[in-house]
């Protein structure tokens, strides 16, 4: 009697745990851990509006959110395995991502929005232009779009990066306290940041990506061996990045209305920094492919990455 009892404790204990007869809903449950930034707009209207979490329920996933400040951390955490999806980050961050040897490959792109980044100075600078900066002081995110903004808006001005003007890496929040305060007298950041500080500081754009070349195309990285198990949830989610891009284009102020209390920012801030955004999601092509290598050999020759590196290195999504 009491061998009986104690299979059947087993038994009962087994089929909790999924190991026999079959595995509970529950346990099939797969997860999808994303990063996200405060400039990651269309993943923030997503997680807001619970979209993303709708379309996958009947393939058994959950989605888990994390929170970066910028970029560069973002795919630091797709490389120590604590991502498998990080939300669009600037040009210059899957570089340092390879460079440091992640796995990642290049899921999908954002297409160029050039005026989407910038230097600004304050209201009442003396500073006129960007060869003005000479012997001042300018604070930027390291690794992000606006760090080749910068180096390309000092070049084109005659002006040597962190020799004429001084560096500072700052990441957004202390870089506006920064600015604000006086402590530096340019900053070049992106937007929400962007349209934030000129709305509510009144501070002037010098230079952007339409003035510079710079076209800051934006890039989802994903997990390699994530998008290998997982290609259908891939598909799924590139569908759903691509209809709310074309759904903010389309409906400016309903999507202000949405984004707005998401991410804690007057309506007119987002819909300043937002028409400035292309949101068109595509996969990555070979124009974008050939810009992040010209970026890679600038920023090479720049000292800025350690080594030189091949961009066609590192997987691309097919789409499929």
């Amino acid at each position: 009697m009491k061998a009986r009892l104690l299979f059947v404790s087993v038994l009962a204990f087994l089929v909790s745990m999924g190991l026999i007869l079959g595995r509970p809903a529950e346990a099939q449950e797969k997860k999808l851990r994303i990063g996200y930034q405060k400039s990651s707009t269309l993943l923030i209207l997503l997680k807001g509006q619970g979209i993303l979490e709708k379309a996958l329920e009947s393939k058994g996933v959950t989605v888990e959110w994390n929170e970066f400040t910028s970029g560069l951390p973002m795919v630091e955490a797709l490389n120590v395995g604590a991502l498998d999806l990080s939300a669009d980050v600037a040009d210059t961050v899957p570089l340092f991502a390879q460079s440091a040897g992640t796995e990642f490959t290049y899921f999908l792109q954002e297409k160029p929005s050039p005026t989407a980044e910038g230097i600004v100075v304050a209201k009442d600078s003396e500073v006129k232009a960007t060869k003005d900066l000479k012997g001042k002081k300018l604070a930027v995110a390291k690794a992000s779009g606006a760090h080749y903004l910068t180096v390309q808006a000092l070049n084109k001005a005659g002006l040597v990066f962190d020799k004429d003007v001084a560096i500072s890496y700052l990441q957004p929040a202390d870089a506006r306290t920064a600015f604000e305060s006086g402590a530096i007298d340019a900053w070049a950041t992106w937007d929400p940041f962007l349209a934030t500080v000129e709305i509510q500081s009144g501070a002037r754009k010098i230079d952007d990506g339409s003035t510079t070349g710079v076209t800051y195309t934006r890039f989802y990285p994903i997990s390699t061996p994530y998008l290998a198990a997982n290609p259908d949830i891939a598909k799924v989610i590139a569908d759903e990045l691509t209809k709310i891009g074309q759904w903010v284009k389309a409906n400016p102020d309903a999507a202000a209305d949405v984004q707005a209390p998401l991410v804690g920012l007057d309506k007119e801030i987002v819909k300043l920094g937002n028409s400035r955004r292309s949101y068109a999601v595509a996969p990555v092509d070979e124009t974008a492919l050939a810009e992040e290598q010209k970026i890679a050999d600038i920023f090479v020759a720049e000292k800025l990455l350690p080594k030189a590196i091949s961009v066609k290195d590192v997987p691309v999504w097919s789409g499929q």
